[in-house]
C-alpha cells in the first residue's frame, strides 16, 4: 500500500498525534500483515514477527492494523469494485454483464465461461482472501496476547476481526465450494490445511460471527460506517444463516436489523440509496483519498458507445417490470445514434470530486428485507413473506406482488433480487446457485456454461503447493 493512502486512513481514524516514528512503526507492521505471505500456506517463519507483535501494545498502531486489511479488501481481490472485483468478474460469469474489453482480458475468460485453473484472477481471488484471512487472525492472535490494551478495546478488533475472516470465508464456500477454514497464522498447520466441505464450513463461520455479534458494540466506532458494529455482524449473520437454510434463524437476525428503525431508517429516493450518507446502508468501504469515489462508479460508467469494458445484458434491462423506478434511477442509456447501450449507474461518480460522495457498499438494509421474506415463505408465512417482498417493490413504484404459492413467492423473491442488487458483489449468481436455477437460466445464452461452472476451479498453483487440496473440482 502506498504511504498516501494508509496515512491517510490514519488520519480518518483520527490517529493525527502520532510522531514520525510511531508512523514509520505503523508502516512497517502494516506492511508485514498484508505482504507477509503470498500465499496463505507460506512456509517460511515471517522475519518481521517481532515487529508485528509490537504493534499490539498500543491501541492506535492495532487501529492502524485493522484499518490497512479494509484497504486492502477495497483495493485487492473479491471485494473489490475495480475491473477484478466480484462485482464484475461475477456479473460478466452470469446474465448481468456483456463484456466489450480486451480478447485477452480475464473478463472475457468470465464472460465466455473458459476459466483454467491458471487463470491469474482465480489465483488472485484465492491468495489476497487468504492473505486478508491471515492479517485478521494475526489481529486476534495479538489483540489476545496484548497486556496494553483495554477489554473494550480487545473486544472491538477482535470482533471486526471475526467478522473479516467469516465474511471471506463465506465467500471463499460460495465460490470454489470446499476450501480450508484458517484460524491461526501458524504457518505449519496452515502448509498443509485440508479443505472442508459446507457442512463443516457453515457451522465454523456462524460460530466466528455470533462470537463478533457479541463483542462488537452497538454503535459504530466512525460516523461513515466504514468499521463493523454489531448490526453489520448480524446483516452477515442473517446471509448465512439463510444461505444455511436456518430459515428462524435468519428471520430473526434480519428483523434484528429491520426493527432498529433509529439507527437504520428506511429510504425511499432512489437516487440517495447510495450515497456515503444513506441511512439503510450498515457496512461500506472508505475510498483511498478524499474526493475519490467507487471503483465500482469507475468500472462500471462509461460516456460513450460502444463500452470499452462492460455493459449491462439484456436479459437484465428487459426484465425490470413496466414502472419499475430502478430501472429509470439505477440504469443509465447511452447511445450513438444507432445503437443504445446501459450501464449500471447505482453509483453516479465515474470522477473524482471536491469531496467523495460515495462509499462502496458491502451492506444495505433492503437485503434483510428480502432476506426475512425468503426465510419466512419457507417456513410457511407466506403473508409475512409478502410484506417484505412488497416494501422493497413499493419503494420501487411498484404494486403489491400478485403471488400466492410458496413457490410462487419464491420465484417472486428471486426476480426481486435480480433487479435490486444486480452488479453488487455476485449476488446473482449466488441466488441462482442456491435456488439450482443457474443451468436454466444460463444455459440459454452462455454459449460456454456447464452445469459444473457452480464452482469455480482451485488455483493450480496452490493445488501443487498443498497436496491436501485436491481434488481439483469437478469440470476442471
Amino acid at each position: 500500500m502506498e504511504k498516501k493512502s494508509f496515512f491517510r486512513l490514519i488520519q480518518k481514524n483520527k490517529i493525527e498525534t502520532l510522531n514520525n516514528r510511531l508512523l514509520i512503526r505503523i508502516l512497517l507492521c502494516s506492511t508485514f500483515f498484508l505482504s507477509a505471505c503470498d500465499h496463505f500456506v507460506e512456509v517460511d517463519l515471517p522475519s518481521s514477527q517481532l515487529t508485528a507483535n509490537a504493534v499490539f501494545q498500543d491501541k492506535a498502531t492495532a487501529n492502524a492494523a485493522m484499518v490497512s486489511i479494509y484497504a486492502k479488501m477495497r483495493d485487492t481481490g473479491i471485494l473489490s469494485g475495480n475491473l477484478s472485483g466480484m462485482s464484475n468478474q461475477m456479473g460478466n460469469y452470469t446474465d448481468e454483464l456483456v463484456y466489450y474489453g480486451d480478447v485477452s482480458g480475464t473478463p472475457r475468460d468470465f464472460y465466455n465461461n473458459t476459466i483454467l485453473p491458471s487463470n491469474g484472477e482465480i489465483s488472485n481471488w484465492w491468495s489476497s482472501s487468504y492473505n486478508q484471512i491471515y492479517a485478521a487472525n494475526a489481529i486476534i492472535e495479538g489483540v489476545s496476547a496484548s497486556t496494553a490494551l483495554t477489554v473494550a478495546d480487545k473486544n472491538q478488533f477482535t470482533g471486526e476481526a471475526l467478522f473479516v475472516r467469516s465474511l471471506l470465508h463465506f465467500y471463499l464456500l460460495n465460490l470454489y465450494g470446499a476450501v480450508p477454514y484458517i484460524t491461526t497464522t501458524n504457518y505449519q498447520q496452515n502448509k498443509v490445511a485440508h479443505r472442508m466441505p459446507s457442512a463443516e464450513l457453515y457451522p465454523r463461520i456462524i460460530d466466528d460471527l455470533e462470537l463478533a455479534v457479541s463483542l462488537l458494540p452497538e454503535a459504530y466506532i466512525s460516523s461513515d460506517r466504514v468499521r463493523p458494529n454489531k448490526s453489520a455482524a448480524m446483516a452477515l449473520l442473517a446471509r448465512v444463516y439463510l444461505y444455511d437454510g436456518l430459515w428462524a434463524e435468519a428471520a430473526n437476525a434480519a428483523s434484528y436489523l429491520i426493527n432498529n428503525t433509529v439507527m437504520y431508517p428506511w429510504e425511499t429516493n432512489l437516487d440517495n440509496i447510495f450515497l456515503k450518507e444513506s441511512s439503510t446502508t450498515i457496512l461500506q468501504l472508505i475510498p483511498r483519498t478524499d474526493g475519490q469515489n467507487t471503483q465500482e462508479g469507475e468500472t462500471f460508467i462509461f460516456t460513450a458507445g460502444p463500452p470499452s469494458l462492460v455493459a449491462l445484458s439484456e436479459q437484465l434491462v428487459n426484465g425490470f417490470e413496466p414502472g419499475d423506478e430502478r430501472k429509470n434511477h439505477w440504469v443509465a442509456a447511452i447511445t450513438n445514434g444507432t445503437d443504445t447501450w446501459y450501464h449500471a449507474n447505482k453509483y453516479k461518480e465515474k470522477s473524482n470530486t471536491s469531496s467523495s460522495l460515495e462509499y462502496s457498499i458491502l451492506f444495505r438494509l433492503a437485503e434483510q428485507y428480502l432476506i426475512r421474506s425468503e426465510a419466512r415463505a419457507q417456513q410457511g408465512d407466506l403473508i409475512g413473506a409478502k410484506e417484505d417482498l412488497d416494501k422493497i417493490r413499493n419503494t420501487a413504484g411498484l404494486a403489491g406482488t400478485t403471488a400466492v404459492s410458496q413457490q410462487d413467492i419464491l420465484n417472486a423473491i428471486l426476480q426481486e433480487r435480480k433487479v435490486e442488487f444486480f452488479t453488487e458483489l455476485g449476488h446473482r449468481f449466488f441466488d441462482l446457485k442456491r435456488a439450482n436455477r443457474l443451468d436454466e437460466v444460463l444455459l440459454p445464452i452462455k454459449a460456454g456454461w456447464n452445469t459444473t461452472d457452480r464452482l469455480l476451479s482451485l488455483p493450480e498453483s496452490e493445488l501443487s503447493l498443498n497436496p491436501n487440496l485436491n481434488p481439483q473440482n469437478p469440470g476442471y
